[in-house]
């Protein structure tokens, strides 16, 4: 905790826009940010975000009225392979806006509130890439996984079984409907509901409300 205290201070000293110092700040409790990301490939170093879905999620509740969705418009043409993947077409992205002001958007709607995610490190990773142009630091907030949670709830009921993490297993298993296509908000959205089953798991039935 003093390791991370010291690190969060001297991260802080390299932020070049004061307007975002409240990254910094300690989170309210039970609060958290869920996001997805689509991009152009699958290397945060020099892929691109195309688009970013994120919800805000307060304490056993997911806050529809507090969505994110939006679409960044790319430096370069996307390929048709990759496409394949995010099913994000040119036409999609002709009214994207500028990355930098979509970032800025971003930090305002996610705060100093801990990101949720399915392999949350990948997303954090080509955000942070643009963080650290724009405002001189990456990410500083917590993150939670949670194919890490279910990893952890499953290793308890089966010892020798492989636990397979694919997003739309875990959706199953743990009962959630699917919300249609994949895109960066509906993926989100889905992602909270995981954590939210996850989080308050117990023999009971766990109940989470979506406002």
């Amino acid at each position: 905790m003093i390791f991370d205290n010291l690190f969060k201070n001297w991260n802080r000293k390299k932020l070049k826009d004061i307007r975002f110092d409240f990254l910094f700040e300690n989170p309210t409790i039970d609060e958290y940010v869920c996001l997805d990301c689509e991009t152009s490939g699958l290397n945060p170093k020099k892929d691109e975000i195309l688009s970013i879905g994120a919800v805000h999620i307060k304490e056993n509740k997911i806050l529809m009225r507090k969505t994110f969705n939006i679409f960044l418009k790319p430096s370069k043409n996307i390929d048709a392979e990759s496409i394949k993947i995010h099913h994000i077409r040119p036409v999609d992205l002709e009214n994207g806006i500028n990355p930098q002001e979509a970032i800025y958007q971003l930090l305002e709607f996610i705060g100093s509130r801990p990101i949720v995610g399915y392999y949350i490190k990948f997303d954090v990773a080509i955000i942070s890439r643009y963080t650290k142009e724009f405002i001189g630091v990456k990410l500083p907030n917590e993150t939670i996984e949670v194919s890490s949670m279910y990893y952890k709830i499953r290793k308890k009921t089966i010892d020798y079984e492989f636990i397979d993490l694919r997003f739309d297993t875990i959706l199953k298993n743990l009962d959630i409907p699917a919300l249609g296509k994949h895109d960066a908000l509906n993926d989100a959205i889905m992602t909270s509901m995981m954590f939210l089953k996850l989080k308050n798991l117990t023999p009971a039935k766990t109940t989470f409300y979506i406002n």
